[in-house]
C-alpha cells in the first residue's frame, strides 16, 4: 500500500470526486472533515477552492487564517480521493492548540495505512517549507490518530511534537 497515493492540491477537474468524498463523510454522521479548510462547511466546491488556493500564498492569505497547504490523497490505482490533509506553515492563537497539521480518511478506507502515509508524505512538504517543529493536537481517546502520529517518529510532549533536523 505505501505509495499507492499521491498527495495533490484539490483542482476543479477533482470537484465530483471531492464532493463525493465529502458525501461519505456526511452519510456516516461525521459532521467535521479534519484537515478540509472548512470543505465541511461549504457548500460550494468553487468557493473553497478558490479559497484554499488564495490561503497557499502569503500575499493572498485571507487575514484571518495562516497561509495553509491543503492536499487530498489521491489512490495511484483507481484515482479515488481517500483523505485529504492540510499543513498551516504557522500558527496564530487559535490554532496553537489546533497543531500545523489535520487530516480525515474516508470511512470506507480507514485501517488500512493511508493515514501514515499521508501524513509520511506531507512530512516531505514540512522540510521542503524548512519547517522547524511541526505539532500536532490529537484527542487522547483518539488511539488510531495516535498510532499514526507515532509510527511517523513523533514524540508526546504535552501534544505531539516532531522537531525537523
Amino acid at each position: 500500500m505505501k505509495n499507492d497515493i499521491v498527495l495533490v492540491r484539490p483542482t476543479l477537474e477533482l470537484k465530483e470526486k471531492a464532493l463525493d468524498y465529502r458525501k461519505e463523510h456526511f452519510q456516516h454522521e461525521e459532521e467535521i472533515i479534519y484537515g478540509s479548510e472548512l470543505f465541511d462547511k461549504t457548500e460550494n466546491y468553487e468557493e473553497w477552492l478558490s479559497s484554499v488556493t488564495l490561503n497557499t500564498n502569503p500575499k493572498t492569505v485571507n487575514e484571518n487564517r495562516v497561509v495553509t497547504d491543503t492536499f487530498f490523497a489521491l489512490r495511484n490505482s483507481d484515482d479515488k480521493i481517500i483523505g485529504i490533509i492540510d499543513l498551516r506553515h504557522t500558527l496564530n492563537e487559535f490554532l496553537k492548540d489546533l497543531g500545523n497539521c489535520g487530516y480525515s480518511v474516508r470511512s470506507s478506507e480507514r485501517k488500512k495505512g493511508y493515514a501514515t502515509e499521508m501524513l509520511y508524505q506531507l512530512l516531505q512538504v514540512v522540510k521542503e517549507a524548512e519547517m522547524k517543529e511541526l505539532h500536532i493536537s490529537v484527542e487522547k481517546e483518539n488511539t488510531a490518530s495516535i498510532k499514526v502520529i507515532q509510527k511517523n517518529g513523533m514524540c508526546m510532549n504535552g501534544a505531539f511534537l516532531l522537531k525537523m533536523k
